[in-house]
């Protein structure tokens, strides 16, 4: 599942009516706007990229609606591959969770991994 932000830009005239389709679209979920600055925020979620890449469509094709554009992304693929990635790298190396190790001490080698301390 992937969730994103999006900041959907429109002229300060027309923000009401831009509100109201997306207030009450399938494709989005209304957070917040600003009427001065002719900003509203929303979020998208979906099962992948295509799925984002497809509601966004529909954002800039709601009429008024200047331009909409991904802000922050989420992927929980993402999280679980990361997660995978650290947990292979084994334990964290002993001199880092030594509390007499002074920081000024340390001297380092480029790879703590690699380095017999």
């Amino acid at each position: 599942m992937n969730i994103s932000s999006v900041v959907v830009r429109v002229q300060s005239g027309d923000i009401d009516k831009v509100l109201e389709t997306l207030r009450s679209a399938d494709f989005c979920d209304y957070h917040f706007h600003d009427k001065s600055l002719g900003k509203i925020i929303v979020t998208i979620d979906g099962q992948g990229v295509s799925e984002e890449i497809a509601k966004i469509k529909k954002i800039q094709e709601v009429p008024c609606v200047i331009s909409a554009d991904l802000m922050m992304a989420y992927s929980e693929d993402e999280l679980e591959k990361e997660r995978d990635h650290i947990e292979m790298k084994g334990p964290v190396p002993p001199m880092l969770n030594d509390d007499t190790l002074r920081a000024e001490d340390i001297v380092y080698q480029g790879d703590l991994r690699k380095k017999n301390i």
